[in-house]
């Protein structure tokens, strides 16, 4: 069968837009996304895949495409979100064959759960900034990753953070971009992923993924049996390292674990060579 490009897929009567790149019958790495980007988060790092000989499927994810907001956080609970990419997988034709999958940020928490649940789409997990969903669990109730996580509790109360991000981007834009750039985005980035979130209508859906967090079912803390690499960074300031050093008792496959030195949250644009690398042989086994 000949691979076709494809730009959007369709579920339940949402539309998700794709970014279809490299090699067409390379073999396919689905890029997710985190909070707050879309899929032009990977546009440092996509092209190395491309180079090698991969081609990239990189969604905008529930809420950021403009035709797949549903109202309601139960919409954005991580069976949806995981069903989401299985569709991706079936539109793209690719149901016969296993595909790799990487994921930054909430992406992360998607690409974990993903290979407990279905290992038989699974090829390889890459998981950059966020560890394992049951490690990220232990680690918020034993250590300083409570603290570090303050936002996620504050996105809870209904209305109150839209406003509050709207606020700050009416009245003081350069101090919500600043405080992006000071977890290591670039300016450009910054920019960028602020005007979307709060100029798009994406807010409140992004919101909901956090807001859906207890409504997510246990099976999502299952341990990963495929190849797992989990690549952490030092100077991330929403995450501890306590949950990264856990990862490895929630993965039963081969596994590899990886500090990125001076790195701050947004890995795939600040390490995208050093991640490619990391990539290039993760792939391969």
């Amino acid at each position: 069968m000949t691979a076709e490009r494809i730009t959007s897929f369709e579920r339940a009567g949402l539309v998700f837009d794709v970014i279809d790149q490299g090699p067409l019958q390379g073999e396919v790495v689905l890029l997710l996304h985190g909070f707050p980007q879309t899929a032009r988060s990977w546009d440092r790092l996509a092209p190395l895949l491309h180079a090698a000989g991969y081609r990239t499927l990189a969604p905008d994810q529930r809420g950021y495409s403009p035709r797949a907001r549903p109202r309601g956080r139960f919409a954005y609970r991580l069976t949806a979100l995981i069903d989401d990419v299985l569709a991706l997988v079936e539109s793209a034709g690719l149901a016969d064959r296993k595909v790799h999958v990487v994921g930054h940020d909430w992406g992360a928490s998607v690409a974990w759960s993903l290979a407990a649940a279905r290992p038989d789409v699974v090829a390889t997990v890459t998981a950059l900034s966020v560890p394992h969903p049951a490690a990220f669990m232990w680690a918020l109730f034993t250590s300083r990753q409570f603290l570090l996580s303050w936002y996620m509790f504050l996105f809870q109360i209904p209305w109150l953070p839209e406003l509050v991000i709207r606020w700050i981007d009416r009245r003081a834009q350069p101090r919500l971009i600043a405080g992006l750039v000071a977890g290591g985005q670039n300016e450009a980035g910054a920019v960028r992923d602020a005007d979307f979130l709060v100029q798009s209508g994406a807010l409140t859906p992004a919101l909901n993924w956090y807001r859906a967090m207890m409504l997510n079912s246990p099976k999502r803390l299952a341990k990963v049996a495929v190849p797992a690499l989990f690549v952490h960074s030092d100077s991330d300031a929403a995450l501890s390292r306590t949950g990264a050093e856990r990862t490895h008792r929630f993965v039963t496959g081969p596994y590899t674990f990886h500090t990125l030195t001076g790195i701050g949250h947004w890995i795939p644009e600040q390490a995208a060579h050093e991640v490619a690398d990391l990539l290039r042989v993760h792939l391969a086994r």
